[in-house]
């Protein structure tokens, strides 16, 4: 699978990528004159890059705070193992859980969540203290959000398997 993605994210298929990180309602009459292709080739290009995975949806971004949720946080829960899989079921339920990450560390899961008030979100963290120990962090703002995952410049040194050394004998 490493060779069809390298082939598929060559600087053309980078190109596709940043123009649709930026807007995924293009046309492909419009991707491909961006990224100089036809438009049946950046069809094509696209395509692929959703078969293999590369391109997994195409989302509307909205603003929570215009929808009535003026409050975004953080909360980062270290939870007993044994209650994991309670709160994650929780978690997968929860309607202002806009992001859910089991992480490592002293924290088991963190969760971005969105709130219509600061009672609501004591709520919120209230149903997930019943599984574990949360700390929250109210984002007062976000400088860089939802960036565009981009290539990075020069090689990309990729962990390849040591081949084995011959043997005398």
């Amino acid at each position: 699978m490493a060779f069809r993605t390298e082939s598929l994210v060559d600087a053309v298929g980078w190109r596709i990528l940043a123009a649709l990180q930026a807007d995924a309602r293009l046309s492909f009459s419009e991707l491909g004159r961006r990224v100089g292709l036809s438009p049946p080739a950046a069809a094509e290009r696209v395509r692929r890059l959703e078969d293999a995975g590369i391109i997994r949806a195409y989302r509307a971004e909205v603003d929570p705070e215009k929808l009535g949720f003026p409050l975004t946080a953080i909360i980062r829960l270290s939870v007993a193992e044994q209650h994991f899989a309670r709160l994650k079921a929780l978690v997968l339920q929860l309607p202002e859980v806009l992001e859910g990450h089991h992480v490592t560390g002293a924290d088991s899961l963190v969760v971005k969540v969105t709130a219509t008030s600061v009672g609501h979100l004591e709520r919120v963290i209230e149903q997930l203290g019943r599984y574990g120990t949360p700390t929250t962090s109210i984002i007062l703002s976000s400088p860089v959000s939802l960036r565009a995952i981009q290539a990075l410049p020069g090689p990309v040194v990729q962990a390849r398997t040591p081949k084995a050394r011959p043997t005398d004998g």
